[in-house]
């Protein structure tokens, strides 16, 4: 893959990363990335192992995951402050990343995980495809 090419993914990654939030969508990002759309979609997944659409609803999950932990916010609310739409989908994306509903996650208790250093607790939370369910569901009650 051409240098030029793996930076402008970087960068479109990076804008994932930062405006999670936004309306984002994979032909505007292949549009700043100068790359059609099949090509964005095809470079970034050898680039970086997942698709575009992937990435971005794994970062939205890993940050809908820290608003559910404080438990002040409504389900449907997290689901509109991490950029989705459909709370029908964010729930089965939440649930297929983190082994559980977002329900489920928001009522559970998070306190053993108040003394991790949150680099540690980020980590042992993170939403992963190919984990089992029991796997997600340990990892998320360290979080």
């Amino acid at each position: 893959m051409h240098r030029d090419d793996l930076v402008r993914l970087r960068q479109a990654r990076d804008r994932m990363d930062r405006d999670y939030a936004e309306p984002l969508d994979v032909p505007a990002l292949a549009s700043d990335a100068l790359m059609s759309v099949g090509h964005f979609h095809r470079s970034f997944r050898e680039a970086f192992g997942e698709t575009p659409y992937a990435h971005l609803m794994t970062r939205r999950v890993e940050r809908a995951a820290a608003l559910l932990r404080r438990g002040d916010l409504s389900v449907t609310d997290v689901c509109m402050a991490v950029g989705c739409t459909s709370l029908g989908s964010f729930s089965a994306r939440f649930t297929e990343l983190m082994g559980v509903t977002p329900s489920e996650y928001r009522a559970r208790s998070h306190e053993e995980a108040r003394g991790i250093p949150p680099c540690i607790a980020k980590q042992a939370g993170r939403p992963t495809r190919g984990r089992s369910g029991s796997e997600k569901r340990a990892g998320a009650s360290s979080a």
